[in-house]
């Protein structure tokens, strides 16, 4: 029965769709829409990570078209599971289950896709384990925490066939396709330089200090595949993207995944030949944020095209005119392209076309959501059921993830490397010890 469903998922959705962007069922309640349809077409999701990033999701879900059911919300810490439950209650009109061990999601054969928001270092094993248990991944950013998680997560998307989309929305932006179709056509003429920028004013972090897990924190499930050590204060909440490597990718892999891929992919570049970077703790230097929080990494590619990477945490002074975007370079013109539409300039810096999307995704703010997410998450729905390509494919994303190991590495060793342009490994001994990560035993994921 279950291979039944699942197997009707595509062949149904194509009727689902077609009717409700035809109007005749946009005035019905979800619970209607439900018994129409039916449950054999319906796509059946789990959300892993109740932080900042989840409710992204839940307006793609609800969406009736979709015709999606979240059945269970799922995170570590219980009082996300409360806040999550009553914040979702807001918008769909079932009560999901509440889960608080991700293995009991994968063991569930009914679930067909589960959306990966939790911590860097749980990504990739997270997303392989979903995959093995025969269901498809929409992965939040970063797809891996490290160059070896990379090509795990591309593996196992192969071996098992299923659908996965890496959460970088941009790439469902009309306008960014629009300009950058644009841009291959030789709009600014040969487009040869990309400086992908983030500045944010991020405040003080509290000092690193062995505690008590918080009431309720399942403290072993949260470091997960990560090496096993003492709780310190405040860990949990967001600040594990700057207390070291054992869980975060700091901010190269937490935003620069945006931007340097839009660059990437305007360029129409895959590895660089080589990558420096110039990066240090510039503010509050007594506080507990352990890596850099300024970072300017520059990757050279051998056909003369370079992409730049700028991006200061904390100190917000925006010196592009916003918190965030890609400046693309070109022999004829140059375009500013950001989440909310581009402007595109002459030689002499004049503007001669501009396009706004007028929707509600951009800027620097925590968490949060809008149309972007919405129109990725039904892009994955639809790839599921065979309706659509994928926006943002594993492989096409994890290109660009790697973009941002490589400034991370740079910096970990203090010095620049040159890298093959085929293979993506780097050409430095030092380098190449940082490719992969220690695992808690038992945790790393093998094909």
């Amino acid at each position: 029965m279950e291979n039944n469903r699942r197997s009707f998922i595509k062949k149904t959705a194509a009727v689902a769709i077609g009717t409700s962007l035809s109007g005749s069922l946009t005035s019905m309640s979800a619970k209607s829409y439900r018994n129409i349809i039916g449950a054999n077409d319906r796509i059946n999701v789990a959300i892993q990570g109740l932080g900042r990033r989840y409710f992204a999701f839940i307006e793609g879900i609800a969406l009736k078209p979709s015709n999606a059911r979240l059945v269970y919300l799922c995170d570590v810490m219980p009082k996300q599971l409360t806040k999550a439950k009553a914040k979702v209650g807001e918008v769909i009109d079932y009560q999901p289950k509440l889960e608080s061990d991700i293995q009991k999601i994968f063991n569930d054969k009914d679930i067909d896709a589960v959306f990966m928001a939790t911590p860097d270092h749980w990504h990739t094993p997270g997303a392989c384990m979903a995959m093995e248990a025969g269901q498809h991944v929409y992965l939040e950013k970063p797809c891996s925490h490290n160059p070896h998680e990379n090509e795990l997560v591309v593996a196992f998307q192969k071996k098992y066939n299923k659908v996965v989309q890496m959460g970088n929305q941009q790439r469902s932006s009309l306008e960014s396709i629009e300009i950058i179709n644009d841009i291959h056509n030789g709009i600014i003429g040969e487009a040869y330089k990309a400086i992908a920028f983030y500045i944010n004013g991020r405040g003080r972090v509290p000092l690193q200090e062995k505690a008590a897990p918080p009431d309720g924190l399942n403290w072993e499930l949260f470091q997960g595949p990560a090496p096993r050590r003492d709780y310190t204060h405040d860990t949990w909440n967001y600040n594990w993207h700057w207390y070291g490597w054992d869980y975060g990718t700091a901010e190269m892999g937490n935003n620069a995944t945006h931007e340097l891929d839009i660059a990437r992919w305007a360029l129409d570049v895959k590895f660089p030949e080589y990558v420096e970077v110039i990066a240090d703790k510039m503010q509050y230097k007594d506080d507990g944020w352990e890596m850099y929080d300024e970072m300017e990494a520059t990757y050279k590619y051998s056909n003369n095209r370079i992409i730049q990477w700028d991006g200061i945490s904390r100190s917000g002074y925006s010196k592009y005119g916003r918190g965030r975007g890609t400046l693309i370079y070109g022999t004829k013109g140059t375009v500013m392209v950001d989440r909310r539409g581009y402007e595109l300039y002459d030689l002499k810096g004049k503007l001669i076309k501009e396009k706004k999307s007028g929707g509600n995704e951009g800027g620097v703010a925590l968490g949060g959501g809008g149309n972007l997410t919405t129109r990725h998450v039904v892009n994955f729905f639809n790839a599921i059921r065979g309706k659509e390509k994928l926006t943002s494919p594993i492989e096409v994303g994890a290109i660009s993830q790697m973009l941002t190991h490589y400034a991370n590495i740079a910096y970990r060793i203090n010095k620049g490397f040159d890298v093959d342009e085929k293979s993506g490994k780097m050409y430095d001994r030092e380098a190449m010890k940082l490719w992969s990560r220690e695992y808690e035993p038992g945790w790393e994921p093998k094909l």
